[in-house]
């Protein structure tokens, strides 16, 4: 009878099994984050060194259990420093993959583009590159840990001036790009504003390989220094040609310069280039000395700032997540992650982060920018050293 009673009762009792199983891995569940960055293309040297960054620290997380016991799933569209592929892609992660929050994308141009669509679809979009001047202003979900051009260059343009004795300069820009255009904005109020006389303003387009013309007028004004808010491929190759017409000053540039292309082409040319940015190689906090001996390891290759600010986002969001219990509604969770962020505080390879609210446009609710402090530096032997 007993044998009969427990042959009856089995079957009840598996379902019970197997339903307290399904309880107990209920409770851990993957994180979903998703990326859209330049893989390909010419802001690949970016792009590449940003997806290196999130896949480091997503690595090193779910090494140490995750967050809250939830695995961190990464998820990276090329969107080729396009507009158009950046709008795909961020349609793809928001409504296909159904991530938590998106970084990215590359570049401040593709970033008006797209943040829009994951602001009005209520997504947090963390750009760790984006230092263009109103993109915070897109709204509410607009995150950003890249700090803002016209945070960095005042500081930088103040240094370079005290450094070199300059009275006055030259700027030359990229006219067809939000980030080059925002930086050269800047740059015109910052010299306006310590007095530095200008002596021409030269533009080039994106995809110019010849400066010579502009560098020419340049050259005849004779200042004593030139100012580029240009990315690195461009100034690299502006520096190049500058020198080959006799030119000896030094550059002043933003943090388009902070990136090994420019002494891959460039070289010793460079040398006396002044660039501001939150993160330096030669920072030698435990975090930045951590994380650089653990990007060394795992890629073979140096990091640089873009790199690190990537790196530093993930663990930005981690901190965030820490504190909200995920209910597992797509909506809810996104949404309690856009509340949770603004107040995290963190310490990470480019130092002491908080958040600071942009100001509102036209009554508009903002986004969020980084609180950061700049670092100049200085272009010595083929790399970047500490202004001192």
């Amino acid at each position: 009878m007993k044998i009969k009673k427990l042959l009856t009762q089995l079957p009840f009792l598996m379902m019970s099994a197997g339903l307290a199983g399904l309880a107990s891995t209920a409770v851990a569940a993957d994180i979903k984050l998703g990326a859209a960055e330049a893989l390909t293309g010419p802001a690949a040297k970016y792009g590449s060194a940003i997806k290196n960054g999130l896949t480091l620290a997503v690595e090193q997380i779910n090494a140490k259990g995750g967050v809250n016991g939830n695995k961190l799933v990464l998820t990276v569209e090329d969107e080729q420093g396009k507009k158009e592929e950046a709008i795909n892609a961020f349609k793809k992660l928001i409504f296909q993959d159904k991530v938590l929050v998106l970084f990215g994308p590359t570049l401040s141009n593709s970033a008006f583009a797209a943040d829009p669509i994951a602001n009005a679809s209520k997504v947090v979009v963390f750009g760790t590159s984006n230092t263009a001047d109103g993109i915070s202003a897109i709204g509410p979900h607009v995150f950003r840990n890249s700090v803002m051009e016209a945070d960095v260059l005042p500081v930088t343009t103040h240094a370079a001036v005290k450094h070199f004795g300059i009275k006055k300069v030259a700027v030359m820009y990229g006219n067809d790009d939000a980030f080059t255009k925002s930086g050269y904005d800047v740059f015109k109020a910052t010299l306006a504003a310590q007095n530095i006389a200008v002596t021409s303003t030269e533009t080039y387009a994106k995809g110019d390989v010849d400066f010579k013309a502009q560098l020419t007028k340049i050259k005849a004004g004779n200042p004593d220094a030139i100012v580029c808010s240009c990315l690195a491929e461009e100034a690299a190759n502006i520096i190049l040609q500058t020198r080959s017409l006799g030119m000896k000053q030094p550059f002043i540039g933003g943090n388009g310069f902070n990136s090994p292309k420019l002494f891959e082409i460039a070289k010793d040319a460079a040398d006396n280039t002044v660039m501001g940015s939150p993160w330096s190689a030669e920072n030698a906090a435990p975090a930045n000395s951590a994380f650089m001996a653990a990007y060394k390891t795992k890629y073979n290759a140096d990091p640089d700032q873009f790199a690190a600010q990537a790196y530093d986002a993930v663990y930005i969001v981690a901190e965030a997540l820490k504190g909200i219990k995920l209910s597992g509604n797509l909506g809810q969770d996104r949404q309690a992650l856009r509340m949770a962020l603004p107040g995290v505080k963190f310490t990470g390879a480019t130092g002491k982060f908080v958040f600071r609210r942009a100001p509102s446009t036209n009554g508009k609710e903002a986004g969020f920018d980084a609180d950061q402090e700049a670092i100049v530096n200085i272009a010595k032997g083929g790399k970047f050293i500490l202004l001192k």
